[in-house]
C-alpha cells in the first residue's frame, strides 16, 4: 500500500522533475548493470585448448575462433610470454588467461566482448593473489557430477559443477590457508584443505541418508526432514531387486498401505490390469453393481485408483504395467492431504510419482540388459480334484448309471456308455485336463541404453522390448518402449526434452477360461484318435443337450486381440534467477490410440442356423483414442535467514485437456476362419452395428505451498489448491483443497543430544486436509439425449432425453487428518516409521435412483459418507555392516492395519440398492452397501448344519432363534469382513562384495473369505463334471451321518445353498513373494581384462508359494504362475 501511495505523488506538479531524474538514473544503472552483466558472461565463456609451444598470438586466434570475444594488445608487449603450452577441455577463457599472464609483468581486462593486454602496475600486484582452483567431481563410477557446490568455508565465495563435472572457482586475496566445501544432493558433503595445489579433483560418495531425505511431490522436492506429509520413496535399485518384470506388484513390499485387491479369477493373466488402493477404499463402483463386473476391462474403471504421475504428468495403470521398468530412476507414493492436495481434485486416493531415468553427465555408456521370462502355471490348489475313476466310482454310488436301458442325449444306450468308460478307465484313461491350455511360457526381454554428454548437451536413447508369455495357450503381451531424451544446460538455463513411444500387442488365450478345463471328467477325452478336438460331449445327467469341449472356441478359430500406441512429449525449461529463486515452464502432450478386436468365424455353432453367407462370421472392433495436454507454470523460492530460518515457497499454475474418442462397430459375413481381417467382410449387422462416445475433460488449477523449518527443529507446511474440473455440475466446478501441517524434531534438541545420543532421529508431525476424486466422465452430470434411429421427428432422426443433468453434481471429497512418528537409532541402524490415519470421504459419487415421477430411474449424485483409519508402519534395521569387508546384512518390515465403515447413505442410493441387497447367490459374494459395516463386508445366511436325519441343511431365521429349511433373503445377516485386520510384508537383503540376495514374504491376517471351491465342487456339486474329492468325504450319505455337505441324492441333491456362514473362511495367508539372486564383477581387474565398466547376472523367481487357512482353487478364469527369471546386463 505505501508504495501505491508513493506512486501516486510522483504525478503531482512538484515532483516531475524529480520523476524525471529518476527515470534517467534507473536508465544509467540498467546501461551499467548490463556492462557488468556483459563482463561477467564474457569470463565465462569456456574453450577447449591443445597446443603446445605455440606463440600467445596462436592463443588469442583460436579463442576468438571458439568465442565471440576478440583481443586488443601490442605485439612487441606480448612477446616477452614466450612459448606457452596447454591442455585444457571445456575451461574457462577467464582460467586460461590467468594461468597464461601468471607471474608476467602483463595483465589484461574484460570490456564487454573486448580482452585489452596492458603492462602490469602496482594495484595489479595486490590483485594478483587472487588464485584460481580448477577440477573436476565425479561420483564412485567415475562419471561426472554436473550442479556441485564448490564454495570457499566460511565466505560467500563459490562455484558449481558443469555438465562435465569440471569447475573453476577464483578466490581474490586468497590467505595461505582456507577450506574447500563439496556439496551435492545425495552425496557425503566433503571438505579439502587447500594446500598450494591448484588442480583438484573430488570423488564424491552417495549419503544413502540423504538420498531418502528428499520427497518428490510431482511439483517441487522438499527435504524429508522438513516435511510434514506422508511419503515413501522406492529406489530404481530396490525396485529390481524385488521384481524386474512387474513395478506395481513391487511397490507392495516396500509401502503396506499401497494393495493389489486380489483376484482369484484372473490369477497370472499377463492381460489382467489390477485393482489397487492405498489406504483403502473410499468410493461407490457403479461397476461393483453390474453383472459383468469381474470382467478385466471394468477394472480400469476404478473410483479408489490412485493416480498416477510421470515426470510430472498424468499416465494410466496400463501405461505404467507396460513401462520399461529399467527406465524408472525412482517411484514416491504419497499418501495423505499434506503430500497429495498438491493435486486438488486428483488426489483423494494418494497419489503415485514416478520420476524416470535423466541423461548423465559425461562421456559415452552404453549398457544392454537381457532377460529371460519363464511363467509356470501353479496346480498345487487343484489337487483335491478326483481322478477318472474316483469320479466314475462317485456316479455309481449317487446311482447316476442306474437306468442302463435309457439312452443318452446322442442316441447312444447308457448301457454301452457305460461299458465303454469301464474298459477306458481299466485301460488307465485318466486325462489331466489341467495341462490342455497351459504351459510353461518362456519370454525375453532386451534393453539396450545410450548415454552420455558433450560440453552443453546431455543425451540418451533407450529402447526396450519385452515379451510374456503366459501360463495359458497363445495368451501374451509384447511391448515395445523407446525413449529419446535431450538436455541443455548453459548458465542460468537448463532445458530438457524427451520423447517416447510404447507400442503394445496382446492376445487373450484362444482356449477359453481355465475353469472350463478344470470341471471336465477326466475320463473323457478332448481328442479323436486322428488328434482334432471332439466337438462334444454326452453324460446321463446332460439332460438338455451335449456338452461342449471347452477346446472347441480354438479349434474353430475364435481370438481376441488388443493393440495400443502412446507417445508422450515431456518439454521442461527451467531458469534460475538467482540460487534462491528458479522458474520452471513444461508442457506435456499424450497420445493413445487402442484398437480391441474380436473374430468368429464363419464355421462357429453360433451360425450353424444361419442361412444367409453374409451373415456368417462376426468381426467386431473398438476404437478409442485419448489426446492430452497439460501445460504448467512454477515459480520456487528456497533461502535460509540467519542460519535458522529455512523458507521454502512454491506458486504454480496447471491447465490441462482430456479428448477422448471411443468407436464400436462390427463386421458381418465371412467365407472362412482364415479370412478375418474386417475389409473382407459382406455386410454390417442390421441392428447394433456402431456405437460410441466422445468426451472432452478441462481442468484448471493455482497451486500455492510453502514450507517453514525453524532451527531444524520445528517446520511447518501449508497448501492450497483452487482447482476446477469440468467433469462436475455447472454450479460447483470451482473448489479449494488445502492442507496444513506441523512437525518436531525431538532428536535436534539439546536435552536428546546431550541425554540420549542413542537417537539420532525423532520426529513427530501432523497434518491435515481436503483432498478431491474427478473419476467421473464429464457427461454425469449434463442432459444426455440419444439417437433413436428407429423413431423420426419432423422429418428428421429422433432424439430423445436419456438422463437428466445434475449441476449441483460436486467432487467426491476426503478430509485427512495423518499422524506420524519417525525414529533412527543407533546411527540408523534401526530405522521405525509409524503412521496414523482418519479419512472421511465426503459425497462419495454415484448413481441413485429418482422417483418414477422423473420419467428415469437414476442420476448421478452424491450419495454418502465413508470413513476409512488405520496404521501402517515400515521398521528397517540394519543387522550386520562392516564397510571394508564389503559387508551388508538389513532386514525390512512392513504392515497396515485398517478399518473401512460406511457411514451414511442418502435415501435415494438406498433405494437403488435395496433389491440388490436381497439377492443371493450359489457361488458370488455378491456386493452390499450398508450404513455401519464396511465396503467388504460379507452378507449370507446363517445355518445349524446338515440334518443328519434327512441330509438337508437347515438355517436360522433373522432372530437367531428360529429354524427352517427355507432360504429367505429377509434372513441375510453380516458375516464378516474381506479385509484383513493385518497386511505384512518383511524382507531381508544380504550383500557380500558383489553378491547380492534378497528375501521377500507376505502376510495376511484376519480376513474372511467364501470359499467357492466347496460351494460350487462339495455343497452345490452337480455330478455331471469333475469333482472335489471333500465332496464325497464330507456328503451326507446315510440317516445319522454328521455331515458338511447336504444330501445329493433324489430331489434333495437338486436344491441348491445360496452362501452361509458353513462356508465363510477365516482367509489368513503367509506367501513368499520374491527371492533374487545376482553377483556383480565391477574390480579393476575384471575391467582390464573385458574393458567392460560392469557385468552382472542374475536370478529370481516370484510367486513361490502360497499358504492360505482356506483351501479352495486358485486361478479360476487364468492360472496362478510360478515365474522364474534370468538375467545378464554389462556397461560398456
Amino acid at each position: 500500500m505505501e508504495k501505491k501511495r508513493l506512486c501516486h505523488s510522483f504525478f503531482k506538479r512538484p515532483w516531475r522533475k524529480i520523476l524525471v531524474i529518476m527515470k534517467l538514473f534507473f536508465l544509467l544503472t540498467c546501461c551499467f548493470t548490463l556492462s557488468l552483466s556483459a563482463n561477467s558472461l564474457a569470463q565465462q565463456e569456456r574453450v577447449s585448448l591443445k597446443m603446445k609451444n605455440v606463440g600467445v598470438e596462436k592463443l588469442f586466434d583460436e579463442v576468438q575462433r571458439q568465442t565471440k570475444l576478440y583481443f586488443l594488445f601490442n605485439i612487441e608487449q606480448v612477446k616477452q610470454l614466450g612459448k606457452i603450452s596447454l591442455d585444457v577441455n571445456n575451461e574457462t577463457v577467464e582460467s586460461v588467461l590467468m594461468s597464461v599472464f601468471k607471474n608476467s609483468d602483463l595483465t589484461y581486462i574484460f570490456n564487454g566482448n573486448m580482452i585489452v593486454v596492458r603492462p602490469r602496475d602496482a594495484q595489479d600486484d595486490k590483485e594478483i593473489k587472487k588464485i584460481v582452483i580448477t577440477g573436476k567431481v565425479s561420483d564412485a563410477k567415475k562419471q561426472p557430477l554436473p550442479g556441485v557446490t564448490v564454495q570457499m568455508k566460511g565466505v560467500a565465495i563459490g562455484t558449481a559443477t558443469g555438465p562435465d563435472g569440471k569447475y573453476s572457482l577464483t578466490i581474490p586475496n586468497a590467505p595461505q590457508k582456507f577450506t574447500l566445501v563439496y556439496s551435492f544432493v545425495g552425496m557425503l558433503t566433503q571438505e579439502i584443505v587447500y594446500a598450494g595445489k591448484d588442480t583438484i579433483d573430488v570423488v564424491m560418495k552417495e549419503d544413502v541418508k540423504a538420498l531418502e531425505d528428499v520427497v518428490v511431490t510431482g511439483f517441487m522436492n522438499i527435504r524429508n526432514s522438513s516435511f510434514t506429509g506422508n511419503a515413501v520413496t522406492v529406489k530404481k535399485e530396490d525396485l529390481l531387486k524385488v521384481s524386474k518384470t512387474n513395478v506395481i506388484k513391487a511397490l507392495q513390499t516396500f509401502d503396506p498401505s499401497f494393495r493389489i485387491k486380489e483376484n482369484n479369477r484372473w490369477g497370472s493373466d499377463p492381460n489382467a490390469l489390477p485393482e489397487v488402493y492405498i489406504r483403502g477404499e473410499s468410493g461407490l463402483g457403479v461397476k461393483q453393481l453390474d453383472s459383468d463386473a469381474l470382467s478385466k476391462s471394468n477394472l480400469v474403471d476404478n473410483p479408489n485408483l490412485p493416480t498416477f504421475i510421470m515426470d510430472g504428468f498424468e499416465v494410466d495403470l496400463e501405461r505404467v504395467m507396460d513401462l520399461n521398468q529399467n527406465d524408472i530412476e525412482n517411484i514416491t507414493i504419497l499418501k495423505d492431504a499434506s503430500a497429495t492436495s498438491l493435486y486438488g481434485s486428483r488426489g483423494a486416493n494418494g497419489v503415485i510419482v514416478i520420476t524416470t531415468t535423466l541423461a548423465n553427465a559425461g562421456s559415452l555408456t552404453v549398457s544392454y540388459e537381457g532377460r529371460l521370462n519363464l511363467q509356470i502355471p501353479d496346480f498345487s490348489t487343484y489337487d483335491n480334484l478326483m481322478t477318472a475313476s474316483e469320479k466314475f466310482e462317485t456316479e455309481k454310488l449317487y446311482g447316476v448309471w442306474n437306468n442302463l436301458n435309457s439312452y443318452l442325449s446322442s442316441g447312444q444306450k447308457m448301457e454301452d456308455a457305460y461299458k465303454e468308460l469301464e474298459a477306458a478307465i481299466a485301460d488307465g484313461v485318466n486325462y489331466d485336463w489341467l495341462k490342455v491350455p497351459t504351459r510353461t511360457g518362456v519370454g525375453q526381454n532386451h534393453v539396450l541404453r545410450f548415454m552420455g554428454s558433450q560440453e552443453n548437451w546431455n543425451y540418451m536413447l533407450s529402447l526396450a522390448y519385452d515379451d510374456t508369455q503366459g501360463a495359458m495357450k497363445k495368451s501374451d503381451r509384447k511391448n515395445f518402449n523407446g525413449t529419446m531424451q535431450l538436455g541443455y544446460h548453459k548458465n542460468k538455463w537448463n532445458v530438457r526434452q524427451s520423447l517416447a513411444v510404447g507400442i503394445n500387442k496382446s492376445q487373450d488365450s484362444p482356449y477359453g477360461q481355465f475353469y472350463y478345463y478344470v470341471q471336465m471328467n477326466r475320463y473323457w477325452e478332448p481328442y479323436d484318435e486322428n488328434g482334432k478336438p471332439v466337438d462334444y460331449f454326452y453324460h446321463p445327467l446332460s439332460t438338455y443337450g451335449p456338452i461342449d469341449n471347452p477346446l472347441y472356441d480354438y479349434a474353430v478359430g475364435k481370438w481376441n486381440k488388443t493393440k495400443y500406441t502412446n507417445l508422450r512429449s515431456n518439454t521442461i525449461i527451467d531458469f534460475t534467477f538467482s540460487e534462491n529463486l528458479k522458474a520452471s515452464a513444461t508442457l506435456g502432450l499424450n497420445r493413445k490410440s487402442k484398437t480391441s478386436d474380436t473374430f468368429t468365424p464363419p464355421e462357429h455353432k453360433y451360425f450353424q442356423y444361419v442361412t444367409e453367407i453374409e451373415k456368417k462370421g462376426s468381426f467386431a472392433r473398438r476404437e478409442s483414442e485419448e489426446t492430452m495436454w497439460q501445460v504448467r507454470l512454477a515459480l520456487n523460492y528456497n533461502n535460509i535467514f540467519s542460519e535458522k530460518h529455512m523458507v521454502t515457497l512454491g506458486v504454480s499454475a496447471e491447465l490441462s485437456e482430456t479428448i477422448s474418442d471411443d468407436v464400436d462397430w462390427s463386421a458381418t459375413g465371412y467365407i472362412s476362419s482364415n479370412v478375418s481381417h474386417p475389409g473382407m467382410s459382406m455386410s454390417y449387422p442390421s441392428t447394433g452395428g456402431t456405437s460410441g462416445s466422445e468426451s472432452t475433460v478441462r481442468r484448471a488449477s493455482l497451486i500455492a505451498s510453502a514450507n517453514y523449518y525453524y532451527d531444524q527443529r520445528y517446520f511447518v507446511d501449508l497448501s492450497i489448491n483452487y482447482n476446477g474440473a469440468s467433469s462436475f455440475g455447472e454450479n460447483n466446478r470451482f473448489q479449494y483443497f488445502y492442507s496444513l501441517g506441523a512437525g518436531w524434531v525431538v532428536s535436534n534438541e539439546t536435552f536428546v543430544k546431550e541425554h540420549l545420543p542413542f537417537i539420532n532421529e525423532m520426529r513427530f508431525r501432523y497434518s491435515f486436509g481436503v483432498t478431491g476424486n474427478m473419476f467421473v466422465s464429464p457427461e454425469k452430470s449434463l442432459e444426455v439425449f440419444n439417437r433413436n434411429s428407429s423413431s423420426t421427428y419432423l422429418g428428421g432422426i429422433a432424439w430423445t432425453l436419456s438422463q437428466f443433468a445434475n449441476s449441483d453434481l460436486e467432487q467426491q471429497n476426503t478430509y485427512q487428518h495423518n499422524a506420524g512418528l519417525d525414529v533412527g537409532l543407533f546411527n540408523s541402524r534401526v530405522s521405525i516409521s509409524l503412521n496414523y490415519y482418519n479419512f472421511l470421504t465426503n459425497n462419495t459419487l454415484t448413481d441413485m435412483n429418482l422417483p418414477i415421477s422423473h420419467g428415469f430411474d437414476r442420476v448421478a449424485g452424491n450419495v454418502g459418507k465413508i470413513r476409512n483409519e488405520g496404521l501402517d508402519g515400515n521398521v528397517r534395521v540394519g543387522l550386520y555392516r562392516n564397510t571394508e569387508k564389503k559387508i551388508d546384512w538389513t532386514l525390512n518390515a512392513s504392515f497396515s492395519k485398517r478399518k473401512n465403515v460406511v457411514v451414511k447413505l442418502s435415501e435415494g442410493f438406498k433405494e437403488r440398492i435395496s433389491m440388490h441387497n436381497k439377492g443371493m447367490s450359489t457361488n458370488t459374494d455378491l456386493v452390499r452397501y450398508q450404513e455401519g459395516r464396511s465396503l467388504e463386508a460379507i452378507y449370507g445366511l446363517r445355518t445349524v448344519g446338515v440334518d443328519p436325519t434327512s441330509g438337508q441343511r437347515v438355517f436360522l431365521k433373522k432372530d437367531g432363534l428360529t429354524t427352517t429349511l427355507e432360504q429367505n433373503a429377509d434372513d441375510l445377516v453380516y458375516l464378516g469382513d474381506r479385509q484383513p485386520k493385518l497386511n505384512g510384508t518383511f524382507s531381508t537383503s544380504f550383500f557380500y562384495g558383489g553378491f547380492n540376495m534378497t528375501i521377500g514374504f507376505g502376510v495376511k491376517w484376519g480376513g474372511k473369505s467364501v470359499n467357492q471351491t466347496e460351494m460350487t465342487k462339495g455343497e452345490n456339486a452337480s455330478l455331471t463334471y469333475n469333482l472335489d474329492r471333500r465332496m464325497t468325504k464330507y456328503s451326507w450319505k446315510q440317516v445319522g451321518d454328521q455331515a458338511r455337505y447336504k444330501n445329493k441324492y433324489g430331489d434333495y441333491g437338486n436344491l441348491s445353498t445360496y452362501i452361509c456362514d458353513a462356508f465363510i473362511h477365516k482367509d489368513n495367508v503367509f506367501s513368499c513373494n520374491n527371492i533374487n539372486l545376482s553377483y556383480t564383477f565391477s574390480q579393476d581387474w575384471f575391467k582390464r581384462a573385458t574393458r567392460l565398466q560392469s557385468l552382472s547376472i542374475s536370478a529370481s523367481l516370484s510367486d513361490i508359494f502360497y499358504f492360505s487357512t482356506i483351501k479352495r482353487e486358485r486361478g479360476t478364469s487364468y492360472p496362478f504362475s510360478i515365474n522364474p527369471n534370468f538375467s545378464i546386463s554389462c556397461t560398456f
